[in-house]
């Protein structure tokens, strides 16, 4: 059977979005030189290259630039109006993808998803852990989770934590064998646990604020991670102070197992929010999936 110019552009959206041959093939169930087969055949009948392909990447040329700017609008609102026949049954369903910080599973969705999931079983929910900021267009996200001030004006918003601060802290032993520091800059004298920012490529500068007086301190230590949770379990074991949001610190603080500093030079954040495209037509499934999620006094 003569295949259709429609699976064989959805091979190419694939393809061109996923800037690899293997993941794209994953994704339709495919065998990647099946699908190579499959873009050759394409560019043939066009008459154009499509991709432009080397030993460790795929990439659209000009003309697969342009037909993917010009095609996937269409597949996308196909899929959403797809998904919107959902409203048609008797309860939603579907998938919903989101990215976010790992921080955030912790400290928001894990205790929303325990009553979500068995009240909605028809729906799947996929959080792809990312601590950098992530074009959820692009990747094919419903939406994704930043700071109140990090959010696109072309963005929906929705609030779903409160405002929190970062917390510097260490184990009761650690400040046994070193003085507490009174200040930020008394921080270059201990060891502290570096997080490295997926998105810039360089390590965090703690912040600091007070009276109006704003501090960055690059801070020095024998650990660097890329993701808040192992720098927490880090502090927790001894090797040094971390700078953590509070709502992960605080219970081990009032337990004794953890001793805060500086906290008078903690500044306040403002909380997370939900945010996807203004121009997406929300599933029943996505719509009670914010509503679980949504902030409230």
């Amino acid at each position: 059977m003569a295949r259709s110019p429609i699976d064989d552009l959805q091979a190419f959206l694939a393809v061109a979005r996923e800037r690899s041959f293997t993941r794209a093939a994953a994704r339709l169930g495919v065998t990647p030189s099946a699908l190579s087969h499959t873009m050759k055949g394409l560019e043939a009948r066009l008459g154009v290259r499509l991709l432009s392909r080397t030993t460790r990447s795929v990439s659209p040329t000009e003309a697969g630039e342009r037909l993917l700017r010009a095609v996937a609008p269409h597949f996308d609102e196909i899929e959403a109006e797809i998904a919107a026949l959902s409203d048609f049954r008797d309860r939603p369903a579907g998938t919903i993808r989101v990215s976010c910080g790992d921080s955030v599973v912790a400290s928001i969705f894990r205790p929303m998803l325990r009553g979500f999931l068995r009240q909605y079983p028809d729906i799947t929910v996929e959080l792809a852990i990312n601590n950098g900021f992530v074009d959820i267009v692009e990747q094919r996200m419903d939406a994704g989770v930043r700071l109140g001030e990090a959010l696109s004006r072309d963005m929906i918003a929705v609030r779903i934590g409160p405002d929190w601060r970062f917390s510097v802290v260490a184990t009761p032993d650690y400040f046994a064998r070193r003085p507490l520091p009174q200040s930020p800059q008394d921080l270059t004298n201990h060891q502290c646990i570096n997080l490295r920012l997926s998105t810039a490529g360089a390590l965090y500068a703690w912040e600091f604020k007070k009276d109006g007086r704003e501090l960055n301190v690059r801070v020095e230590g024998q650990l660097i991670f890329n993701s808040i949770l192992p720098v927490f379990d880090a502090a927790l074991d001894g090797h040094g102070l971390a700078n953590v949001p509070e709502f992960i610190s605080r219970p081990y603080i009032e337990r004794g197992e953890l001793v805060e500093v500086l906290a008078d030079w903690s500044p306040t954040w403002q909380g997370f929010h939900l945010y996807y495209p203004n121009r997406r037509q929300p599933s029943p499934a996505f719509t009670a999936f914010v509503e679980a999620l949504r902030y409230r006094l």
